[in-house]
C-alpha cells in the first residue's frame, strides 16, 4: 500500500455521533485524500443536548492535518436523512466529477480506497456499472479468483460512483415508480415474483414518504437504467453503528460490526460484466428476505389487530 496515493476526493456524511465519525475519519486521514466534502444535517429541535453532539461531530474535521481541500456543507435546521444525504451528495456532484462516499458508521480497511479508484478509472466510461461498493455480504463464500462481481443490489456502507451516473437519473421522489409499478415492469427487473413483491412494497412506501430513506431511490434508479454495481470479493467496510442512536441499524443484526478483509493487489477482472445470480440469490435472503418464522410472526400480529 506505500506506493498508492489517493487522488479521488472523498464525501464524508455526518450527522450527530462523533465517536463514530472520529473513527471513520482517522481511516480517511491514513489515506489522505486530496479533497474532504463533508455533509452535515442540522439538530433536531427536540432532541435535547443533539445540537452539542452535532457539533461535537463536525469539530472533527478541524484534525484534518495533511495537505487537504475541505470543503462542507453544513445544515443549521434539520433536513432529515432523505433530503440531507440525497440533497448533499447533489452538492457533492456539483463540485467534482466522481468521489467515493462514506457515512460516519461506515469504517473501511484501507485497502477499499485504492479498490475504489481503480475501478472508477477502469469503469468510467463504461454506463452499464452504476457504482462500486465496499460491502460483500458473502461471508466468506468465493465462488472464483476474481477480485469483485457484479451485482444488481446497491450496497451503500461505503461506495463510489460517478458524476454522469447520479445527476439526472437519480430522483429523490421517485417519479417514475407509479409507470414502472403499473406497467408491471419490476419483476423483469429482479428476476422472479417473490422479490418482486417485496421491493414493490418498499418502493410504494417511499415514494409515498412511508419510509424516510434516500438509499432505496439510488437502487431504483440503477435498475430503471439497467445498470449492475460492482462488490468486491472480501468486505472491506464494517458497519460500526447498529444501536439505539442509529435511523435504521437500530436492531442486532449479523450484518453489524463485520470483520474487514483487506484486498490484494492487483486487482482479478472479471472476464466479462455479467451479474452475479448466485451471489445475488444468496444476498436476497441474508440482506432482504424475512426469516419464516418472522414472516408468520408480523402475519399473526396483523390478523390479531
Amino acid at each position: 500500500m506505500s506506493e498508492f496515493q489517493l487522488t479521488t476526493p472523498v464525501a464524508f456524511i455526518i450527522f450527530n455521533r462523533p465517536d463514530t465519525t472520529k473513527r471513520v475519519f482517522d481511516e480517511i486521514a491514513k489515506a489522505k485524500p486530496p479533497k474532504l466534502l463533508v455533509v452535515a444535517d442540522g439538530p433536531r429541535v427536540d432532541r435535547q443536548g443533539e445540537a452539542d453532539k452535532v457539533a461535537a461531530a463536525r469539530a472533527v474535521i478541524n484534525c484534518v492535518n495533511w495537505e487537504c481541500e475541505v470543503l462542507t456543507n453544513f445544515s443549521e435546521t434539520n433536513l432529515g436523512l432523505r433530503q440531507r444525504v440525497s440533497s448533499g451528495i447533489d452538492w457533492v456532484f456539483a463540485q467534482v466529477e466522481e468521489a467515493i462516499i462514506l457515512e460516519d458508521d461506515c469504517l473501511p480497511d484501507p485497502t477499499f480506497f485504492r479498490f475504489c479508484q481503480e475501478l472508477l478509472e477502469h469503469y468510467r466510461h463504461d454506463q452499464r456499472i452504476g457504482m462500486i461498493s465496499g460491502n460483500n455480504f458473502q461471508f466468506g463464500r468465493r465462488r472464483n479468483r476474481d477480485s469483485y462481481y457484479f451485482s444488481k443490489y446497491t450496497h451503500i456502507w461505503g461506495w463510489a460512483t460517478w458524476r454522469d451516473r447520479w445527476v439526472g437519473s437519480y430522483d429523490v421522489a421517485m417519479s417514475k415508480w407509479p409507470r414502472i409499478r403499473d406497467e408491471g415492469w419490476l419483476i423483469d427487473m429482479v428476476g422472479n415474483a417473490r422479490e418482486a413483491r417485496y421491493w414493490e412494497n418498499i418502493f410504494e412506501q417511499v415514494y409515498c414518504g412511508k419510509i424516510n430513506s434516500w438509499a432505496y431511490q439510488w437502487t431504483f434508479a440503477n435498475w430503471v437504467e439497467g445498470r449492475l454495481t460492482i462488490l468486491p470479493a472480501t468486505n472491506l467496510i464494517s458497519n460500526i453503528g447498529f444501536g439505539s442512536d442509529a435511523t435504521h441499524t437500530n436492531g442486532t443484526s449479523e450484518l453489524a460490526n463485520m470483520a474487514r478483509v483487506p484486498m490484494n493487489f492487483p486487482l482479478v477482472h472479471p472476464v466479462g460484466v455479467i451479474r452475479n445470480n448466485q451471489a445475488d440469490r444468496f444476498s436476497y435472503i441474508k440482506c432482504f428476505q424475512q426469516p419464516f418464522v418472522k414472516r408468520v410472526f408480523n402475519k399473526l400480529a396483523r390478523l390479531l389487530r
